[in-house]
Parts: structure tokens; C-alpha cells; sequence
């Protein structure tokens, strides 16, 4: 699905590929098959394994270039060496080695590839029709039985245009928010695909997409039933909560003890046992901080951990309890407004956040907004710097880049610019917080699937070719 020398229709050919990492290891996989119990019946905790394999790339170094490693680290002048789909080192005066092709960046700054932790790309694809609208089971309150990526279309040209215009190389795919619990997220790597299988991150846990608030209330309430009401929302959530502890109880002990038969599966019950027994991680739509307290006692309550709210308006008022709990809070830059619980907002949420020591990151939740995050983070240092509270370049720039690997669980592959992670890495023509700079080049496990120099290195989903403007970025 590539109008490139990459080509999708040489995707066959790919599937011969060395994978990352000596494996198709797949999302929220588990051992589950390890046991001194005679004829135990398992399920498959991961049936949809990621199929990814990395795009063939060439030995790369990149000199010259100023570098935000994406831990808050800073190089003049530096250089990154990387091949084999990983990098392999980073600094100055990297030597050049035979074979190894050599871009002068000077003038121009390097990060690692943007990360969105809340996309809806492929479930709310464009065109925005209602015949491609597959991101909300609005069907009833508690709906973790669905998966996103039963949903994702791989051909959604906005992938292509998170890429070229956004340098996004790493997205999560979030079911909607209508539901209290929506269901299951799945994390990709940002390249075409026949299938999503075939863009899913290999390794990468699931999500567990929750809401709280207004939407739920309202889409339930307006048709008679509960919930309607927050207390309405905590209500129906704890009531799900406690059948989730039994069914992980029944199964625990099955395997554990053996018996005649399994317990009976239940596919709503599967998620929420992954996300008590820490494999599944929940990604929480919360705006209000009294709200999002309520929700990190009720996870104690339960035992399982929130690992980040998402929008979280009101993040700034709690950024201590959000510490203490080892939550993240994915926030806008300057979005508020729409509704009562997006009103009390400020500018400078992630700036306090970030002052305060909480984790902080920026998502887009919008198919425009993810292809301009470079220029969200601009704008919320600069809301800092009104307020008094002055954060680096380089420090900013954590929010697009170890702080959202960390919220997905795959900081230890990507995410920043260390030597054995993945090169997934952008090429900025200028300083990144500019509105004047674009990604010139983006390298996802070490291929270059983007080179606004070369026409050719432009991702067209089969879906626009032969449409008029089809790969038309601009």
C-alpha cells in the first residue's frame, strides 16, 4: 500500500524479513502454557499476534544535527549511527564506516519519532462517513469485550499523514468514549499494511479504554437507563469490577488446581482479568481532578492501576495525588471549553505538571491534531514560560517521546535515541517548536519510509490512488 520503492506490493517479499527484535513477539503476550498441571485448558491470552516485520533499511549516520535524545537530553553538533533497525550509537564525531550512508544535517535537529497515545486513526478513518465509523460500541455501558483493532482499517490515509506532516512513527488506537469501559486499544507502528496485524507493535501491551464524566451519563441517561449520573458511572464500574475479580479468581485458581472442566468464558471478563493481572494497562478519558481521585481510589479498591488519564484538563490540580500514584496525565495543549468539564482549563497544565514531577505528555485525539504535536509541545512550553515556569527544548520534548512510550509500555524499545532501540527517529528541516519546520526525513526501525526530497519515499494507501489529490500532503 505504498507509492514508494518500499511498495506494498512487494509486501510478500517483506514478510521475509528479519523481524525487531529475533521475533514476532505479540501484543500482550503471555506464557500461558507453563504448568505442572496435567490437561489445564488455557486460553489464548493474545489470539490476533502481531504479524510486524521492519521494512528493509540502509546502514545510516546522521551528523551535524542538533539532538533531542528524548529523555531530556541535549547534542550540539551530534551524530547518530544506526543499522540493523536499531540505533547503535549516539554522541559526536562518530566515525563514518564503509558502506554506511552519511547525511549532513547541519542546521537542521533530530528526535526520536513522535508517539500519540491517543489516536482513533482507522476506527474514524477519513473519509468521515458513517459507513467507516467503527470507533464506539455505544450499545451498552461496559463494552471490554470489543477491540479496536477489529476495527482498524489499514488503508486510512491519515496515516500517512501523521507520518509526512507529524514525524508520528508510534500511535495508539483507542475505541471511543461513549462507554464507561470501552474496550480494548491496540499500539502500531505507523506503516502500511495488508492488515493490521501487520502494523501492530510487536510486544506492545494492550489498553484498556475508560471514561468518565459527561459522555457516559449522557449517552445512557438520554435513553432511560444507567448510567446517568457520576455516581451513576462509579457505580456501574464497581459492580463490573467486583464479577472481573471472581472470573480472574475462578481462573486462577482452575489454573492453578486443574479441575474437570474450565470456568465458562466470558470475552468482557478476559480484558479486565489482563488488566488485574498487570498485562493490560488502562488508558482512562477523565477531565475533571476530583473525578480522576475518585478513579485512582476506586482502582485501589480493586487492585489494578490507572496508567494514565487521558485529556485530564484539570490534571494541574492534582498533580501530586497523579505522582503518588505513578499515574501519567495526556493532555492538550490548549484545548478547553466544549463542555462543563472541560472548562476549568489552563495553558499551562503540562508545564505545571512537568514542574511538580508528575509524568506529562501530549496526545492529539484529532486526525489533524496528530500531525502537528511537534507544534502542541511548543505551545505548552510557551504557556510555561507565561506562567514563570521555564522548561527546556530538550526537557519539553520528553512529552512526545519517553513519556508516551512509558504510558504504552514500550519505553524500553523506543522512545528515546539509545543505543540497541529501535531507530525510529525524525530529521527535522528546523527547530522542531517551529510552525515553519516539517519532518524532512522519518526512519521507522531504521528504513527511511519518508524523504520530502524524494517523491518516490511518500506513503500513498491504496485507498487514494487514482483518487483525485491522492498523496497530496500538503
Amino acid at each position: 500500500m505504498l507509492r514508494m520503492t518500499i511498495a506494498i506490493g512487494a509486501a510478500a517479499a517483506l514478510m521475509a524479513c528479519t523481524p525487531d527484535g529475533g521475533g514476532t513477539q505479540s501484543a500482550g503476550s503471555t506464557n500461558a502454557s507453563s504448568s505442572s498441571t496435567k490437561d489445564v485448558q488455557r486460553y489464548s491470552r493474545d489470539p490476533y499476534p502481531s504479524t510486524y516485520h521492519r521494512y528493509p533499511g540502509a546502514p545510516t549516520l546522521v551528523t551535524n544535527v542538533t539532538i533531542f535524545d528524548g529523555e531530556g537530553g541535549r547534542i550540539e553538533n551530534g551524530s547518530i549511527l544506526f543499522r540493523d533497525g536499531v540505533i547503535v550509537a549516539v554522541g559526536t564525531d562518530i566515525a563514518a564506516e564503509p558502506g554506511v550512508t552519511v547525511i549532513d544535517g547541519t542546521g537542521k535537529y533530530l528526535t526520536p519519532g513522535v508517539i500519540d497515545v491517543h489516536s482513533h486513526l482507522g476506527d474514524y478513518p477519513s473519509p468521515s462517513v458513517a459507513a467507516l465509523s467503527d470507533g464506539n460500541e455505544a450499545t451498552s455501558p461496559t463494552t471490554p469485550e470489543v477491540w479496536a483493532e477489529h476495527s482498524v482499517w489499514p488503508q486510512d490515509p491519515g496515516f500517512a499523514r501523521a507520518l509526512v506532516n507529524g514525524g508520528v512513527t508510534t500511535l495508539q488506537i483507542l475505541p471511543g468514549s461513549a462507554n464507561l469501559m470501552g474496550g480494548r486499544s491496540v499500539t502500531v507502528k505507523n506503516v502500511y499494511a495488508r492488515t493490521v496485524q501487520g502494523m501492530k507493535f510487536p510486544g506492545a501491551p494492550y489498553g484498556l479504554k475508560m471514561a468518565c464524566g459527561e459522555n457516559p451519563k449522557r449517552v445512557y441517561g438520554s435513553r432511560g437507563r444507567m448510567p446517568s449520573t457520576r455516581m451513576g458511572n462509579i457505580a456501574v464500574d464497581r459492580e463490573t469490577w467486583a464479577r472481573a475479580q471472581e472470573y480472574d479468581r475462578k481462573w486462577d485458581k482452575y489454573e492453578r488446581e486443574g479441575g474437570e472442566s474450565p470456568p465458562g468464558r466470558d470475552i468482557a471478563m478476559d480484558t479486565l482479568r489482563g488488566v488485574l493481572d498487570g498485562e493490560i494497562l488502562v488508558q482512562n478519558h477523565c477531565y475533571r481532578a476530583d473525578e480522576m481521585a475518585v478513579v485512582m481510589d476506586m482502582a485501589k479498591e480493586f487492585g489494578y492501576h490507572v496508567t494514565a488519564f487521558h485529556h485530564a484538563v484539570e490534571a494541574y490540580k492534582i498533580a501530586d495525588l497523579l505522582k503518588e500514584n505513578d499515574t501519567c496525565a495526556a493532555v492538550w495543549a490548549d484545548w478547553w471549553g466544549f463542555k462543563m468539564e472541560a472548562y476549568d482549563e489552563t495553558d499551562a497544565n503540562l508545564a505545571i505538571l512537568e514542574n511538580q514531577g508528575a509524568c506529562a505528555l501530549i496526545h492529539s485525539d484529532d486526525e489533524n491534531g496528530i500531525q502537528r504535536l511537534n507544534q502542541e509541545v511548543a505551545k505548552a512550553r510557551a504557556a510555561g514560560r507565561r506562567a514563570g515556569i521555564d522548561i527546556s527544548e530538550e526537557q519539553a520534548w520528553t512529552w512526545a517521546a519517553i513519556n508516551p512510550a512509558r504510558v504504552l509500555g514500550i519505553a524500553d524499545k523506543t522512545g528515546s535515541l539509545k543505543p540497541g532501540k529501535m531507530a525510529d527517529i525524525v530529521l527535522w528541516n528546523g527547530n522542531p517548536f517551529s510552525v515553519y519546520t516539517r519532518p524532512e526525513r522519518v526512519w521507522i526501525d531504521g528504513a527511511l519510509m519518508y524523504d520530502m526530497n524524494d517523491p518516490s519515499r511518500r506513503p500513498v494507501s491504496d485507498f487514494e490512488l487514482g483518487q483525485p489529490g491522492g498523496g497530496n500532503f500538503n
